[in-house]
C-alpha cells in the first residue's frame, strides 16, 4: 500500500478517535467514519447497524442510503440468509455478496435494494472484547464485483474503530447509569433527583415531593437476610414508580425514596398521589420460603405552599415524614407549619439527653410495686431521670420525644441496666430481702439482635441473678416485629428465668388475642383505667375483666396509677393483690428507696412454707 494510503487511513483513524475521545454522541461518530470511508472509496456507499441483544439490526449510520431503506431493514433479524449484515452477524465473519440480483441470501430483501441500485454488499461482524457481535460494518457498490486491497484496507481499519467506538460508548453508559440510577432498582438515584428537583424548581412547575421510608427493612435484613431486604427494595420500587404516571420515583439509598409528584398544585393533589402509592405498595411479597408484607410512610411537601427553593421543600418534606413515623407509621403525613418548631425541639431534646448520658447525669429512680392488702414492697419500677446541669430532676416526661430515635433509646437502655444493676447489687449486699426490678426496652432494643447478651453480660458481671428482671414490653413494641422477632427473643429470655410483663394493656393495640401469641407472666393495667376506677362502670367493667382472665390465664397483675384508696379497695375487691401510684409512693432516688426497703420489703417465705406471692415489679424506661 502506498504511503497517501497510509497517511489516508491514520488521517480516518485520528478524527475517528479524536471524536471519540471529545464525548461525540455514537451516532455522530459513526456517521463521520462512514462519511471518511466515502470519500477515501469513492465507489462504496457505507453502512453501520447495531445488533441487539434479541438478534436484531438496527441502523446507526447510512449518511448516503435513503431514509425509507434504513427504516425498513430496522429490526431486521439475523438469520442464515439475512442479507449480507444479517448473515455477517449470524456466522459472525465477512459475507461478500458480489451480486444481489442473484445471490439466495438476498431472496428475501432484494426489492430493497435493486430499485435504489445496488449490486452488491459486502459485511464485516463488529466483535466486543468478549468475542460477542455488536454492529456490522458494510459496503455497498452500485455495480457487481468484489472489494479491491484499497477498501479491505479501509474496512479493516473502520472495523477496529467501530469496536472501540461501541465499547466507549458502553462504558460511558455505564458511568452514566451507575451516576444517575440505583443499581438495585433501576431507579434515578440522588444525584439525579437533585437534578430534577432543580430543573422542576428553575421552570416553577406545579409539582409535589413525596419522601418515603420503608417500614421495617432493617428488621427483614436481620431476620431473614439481606437478599430478602433487596427483594423488598426491588418490589416496591416497582409498585411505587407504577402506581401512578405523573409520578418520578427515585431511590435516595437504604430504605428511603423521593418521588416528585408533577401536575400538583393543591394538597389534594398530593394526597391522592400518596394514597395511590399507599395502595399500590400493599400486597404480599413471596420471597422464597418467606412471605413479606409490605408497608411504606410517607411525608410530603407542596411546591410553593411548602418551600420555594429544594432546601427548604426538601427539609419540611423530611420534617413530615418524621412526624408520619411517629404518629401514624404506614401512612401519610403533609408538612405543616408547626412540624418544624416540633422538630426542632426534638433535636434540642435529643441533644440535651445526647449530653446527659455523656456526662453520666442518667439516674434511675424507683417507686414500689406492693401488695395492695398489706402495702408490703414486692418488686420496683424503675424509671429514668435526668440531673439537669443544674441540678434539678426531669422527669421522663421531659425527654420523652427523644426515645423514639433508636440509637437514643438503645443507649439509654445500655446505661439503664448498668445501674441499676449496680444498685440491686448493693441492696443485696446489704441483706435486704429484695426481690424484682422490671427493664423496659425499646423497639431499638431487639432490632440489634442483641438483648439476651446485653442483659445477660450486664448482670453477670454485676454479680446478680437473673431471677432478679422483670422484662416489660409494651404491645406496640411486640407489634413492631417480623417473623415472631420480638416474641422469639422474649421466649429466649424467659428460658433464662426472666419473667415477662405486657406493659399499657387496654390500650393502644391491646387485643386478648395477643394474650395468645405474646409470651407474658405478668399483665400490666393502664392507669386510665385505674383513674376512673368506681366512677365510671365501663372502667370497672374492663379492669374486672382483665384481672378474672389473667388469674385464668395463670398470669398476675399489676395494677398502675393508684392514686386514691378508693381505688385501691376496688382492686383488691376485684381480685388484684399487687398494684403501685403515689398513693403508697412516688419514685425516689437509691437511697430513699433503699430506706423503703428496709422499712417494707416483703419477707418471702421459707421453702417450707406454702404459697408463693408473685414478686413483681417493672422497669418502666420511659
Amino acid at each position: 500500500m502506498d504511503g497517501k494510503t497510509t497517511e489516508a487511513l491514520l488521517r480516518l483513524q485520528t478524527e475517528v478517535l479524536e471524536a471519540v475521545a471529545c464525548g461525540s454522541p455514537l451516532a455522530d461518530v459513526a456517521d463521520l467514519m462512514c462519511r471518511c470511508a466515502e470519500a477515501l472509496a469513492p465507489q462504496v456507499i457505507c453502512s453501520i447497524l447495531t445488533l441487539d441483544s434479541s438478534g436484531q439490526l438496527h441502523p446507526l449510520a447510512a449518511p448516503s442510503l435513503p431514509a425509507h431503506y434504513s427504516a425498513a431493514i430496522d429490526g431486521l433479524q439475523i438469520g442464515p440468509r439475512s442479507g449480507s449484515c444479517g448473515t455477517a452477524a449470524f456466522r459472525r465473519e465477512p459475507v461478500l455478496v458480489t451480486d444481489i440480483d442473484t445471490d439466495p441470501l438476498w431472496d428475501d430483501y432484494r426489492g430493497l435494494a435493486q430499485p435504489l441500485g445496488l449490486r452488491a454488499c459486502w459485511s464485516s461482524p463488529i466483535l466486543d472484547a468478549n468475542g460477542q457481535v455488536v454492529a456490522t460494518f458494510a459496503f455497498y457498490y452500485r455495480t457487481s464485483r468484489a472489494p479491491d486491497d484499497m477498501e479491505r484496507r479501509i474496512v479493516q481499519t473502520c472495523v477496529h474503530l467501530c469496536a472501540i467506538a461501541i465499547d466507549n460508548e458502553r462504558v460511558r453508559r455505564r458511568n452514566h447509569r451507575l451516576a444517575y440510577f440505583d443499581v438495585l432498582t433501576g431507579l434515578p438515584n440522588r444525584g439525579q433527583f437533585n437534578d430534577l428537583l432543580a430543573s422542576n424548581i428553575e421552570h416553577k412547575q406545579d409539582f409535589g415531593l413525596l419522601l418515603v421510608d420503608i417500614d421495617h427493612l432493617k428488621i427483614v435484613n436481620d431476620t431473614v437476610g439481606h437478599a430478602y431486604g433487596d427483594t423488598l427494595i426491588k418490589t416496591i420500587a416497582e409498585r411505587i414508580a407504577g402506581s401512578d404516571p405523573r409520578l418520578t420515583a427515585c431511590r435516595l439509598g437504604g430504605d428511603e425514596f423521593a418521588v416528585i409528584v408533577s401536575n400538583c398544585a393543591t394538597p389534594e393533589d398530593l394526597g391522592g398521589a400518596a394514597a395511590a402509592m399507599l395502595a399500590a405498595v400493599r400486597g404480599l411479597i413471596q420471597a422464597g420460603d418467606h412471605t413479606i408484607d409490605p408497608h411504606i410512610t410517607l411525608g410530603g411537601a407542596l411546591f410553593g405552599a411548602d418551600g420555594s427553593d429544594a432546601a427548604s421543600l426538601f427539609q419540611n418534606a423530611d420534617f413530615a415524614l418524621y412526624h408520619a413515623k411517629e404518629v401514624c407509621r404506614g401512612g401519610y403525613v403533609r408538612f405543616k407549619p408547626d412540624l418544624r418548631t416540633s422538630m426542632l425541639e426534638r433535636v434540642r431534646i435529643v441533644r440535651s439527653l445526647d449530653e446527659a448520658m455523656l456526662e453520666n447525669r442518667m439516674v434511675p429512680h424507683y417507686q414500689p410495686v406492693v401488695r395492695i392488702d398489706t402495702a408490703e414492697i414486692v418488686g420496683l419500677e424503675a424509671l429514668a431521670r435526668m440531673r439537669m446541669p443544674e441540678g434539678r430532676i426531669a422527669i421522663a416526661g421531659e425527654f420523652h420525644t427523644a426515645l423514639s430515635d433508636p440509637r437514643i433509646a438503645y443507649q439509654l437502655t445500655g446505661q439503664m441496666l448498668t445501674q441499676i444493676a449496680a444498685d440491686v447489687r448493693q441492696w443485696l449486699d446489704m441483706g435486704i430481702d429484695f426481690q424484682h426490678v422490671g427493664i423496659n426496652v425499646t423497639t431499638g432494643d431487639f432490632l440489634r439482635g442483641d438483648l439476651e447478651e446485653r442483659i445477660v453480660t450486664i448482670f453477670k458481671r454485676a454479680g446478680v441473678p437473673l431471677k432478679h428482671i422483670v422484662l416489660e414490653v409494651n404491645e406496640a413494641v411486640y407489634m413492631s416485629g417480623i417473623d415472631q422477632m420480638v416474641p422469639r427473643a422474649v421466649g429466649a429470655l424467659r428460658q433464662r428465668g426472666i419473667l415477662v410483663a405486657l406493659d399499657d394493656f387496654g390500650t393502644g393495640f391491646a387485643s386478648l388475642t395477643h394474650l395468645l401469641s405474646f409470651p407474658v407472666d405478668i399483665i400490666k393495667i393502664d392507669r386510665s383505667f385505674v383513674a376512673r376506677l368506681g366512677s365510671d362502670r365501663a372502667s370497672d367493667v374492663i379492669a374486672g375483666a382483665i384481672i378474672d382472665i389473667a388469674r385464668k390465664l395463670n398470669m398476675r397483675v399489676v395494677a398502675e396509677g393508684i392514686e386514691t384508696a378508693d381505688q385501691s379497695r376496688v382492686l383488691e375487691n376485684f381480685g388484684c393483690t399487687l398494684g403501685q401510684g403515689h398513693l403508697y409512693s412516688r419514685p425516689g432516688p437509691f437511697d430513699t428507696t433503699t430506706t423503703l426497703l428496709k422499712l417494707f420489703s416483703q419477707k418471702r417465705p421459707s421453702p417450707s412454707s406454702s404459697g408463693h406471692p408473685m414478686p413483681a415489679a417493672i422497669a418502666n424506661m420511659a
